[in-house]
């Protein structure tokens, strides 16, 4: 079962408010592009929704649903990749002093992926969850510094300026536990 921690610098409701955000998801997870509603109401259970994952010159069409959802603390994600099957995906959200320990737990349940299920799978989706979390610190930090411009202070209070966007994210993303 891969499991992977990753403390992120901001307060819990900031990363929830990117997790509840469905047409954000290709922002933070690997692989994705252009998500979109399908069903539902997003992250509430049952609802969905569609987006593309790309490989090279390849361009497949994907889906995941809402499976369960403890707002602003845990959702639980079942995601539908053809013929590669299904893939369930939790993830945790706990206060960590001011900032956000996210915990992502991910294994296959159906179809060639879970039949497929080894050891080297595990690897591979170690490293994709690395590369996940850290976008989700980027634009959690990205997040966290538009709401503190946006009320007046100019200055994120963490080392000055008004830097851009992308040298905040630098700065201020997340670190692996």
């Amino acid at each position: 079962m891969a499991v992977r921690h990753h403390l992120i610098k901001t307060d819990p409701a900031t990363v929830w408010a990117v997790l509840a955000d469905g047409t954000r998801y290709a922002d933070w997870v690997v692989g994705t592009a252009k998500s979109r509603p399908l069903r539902g109401q997003w992250p509430q259970v049952g609802s969905s929704i569609a987006y593309e994952i790309r490989l090279g010159p390849l361009s497949l069409s994907n889906e995941t649903e809402v499976r369960r959802c403890e707002e602003g603390r845990e959702l639980e994600l079942e995601a539908r990749a053809g013929a590669l099957g299904t893939a369930r995906i939790a993830v945790e959200l706990r206060p960590w002093g001011e900032h956000c320990l996210v915990i992502v737990d991910e294994h296959p349940l159906q179809g060639a992926g879970g039949a497929l299920h080894n050891a080297g799978l595990e690897v591979l989706i170690q490293v994709r969850h690395r590369a996940m979390l850290a976008r989700l610190a980027k634009v959690c930090a990205a997040e966290r510094d538009k709401a503190e411009a946006e009320a007046g202070g100019g200055t994120s209070g963490h080392g000055g300026g008004t830097a851009s966007p992308a040298a905040g994210r630098a700065a201020y993303g997340g670190v692996d536990a």
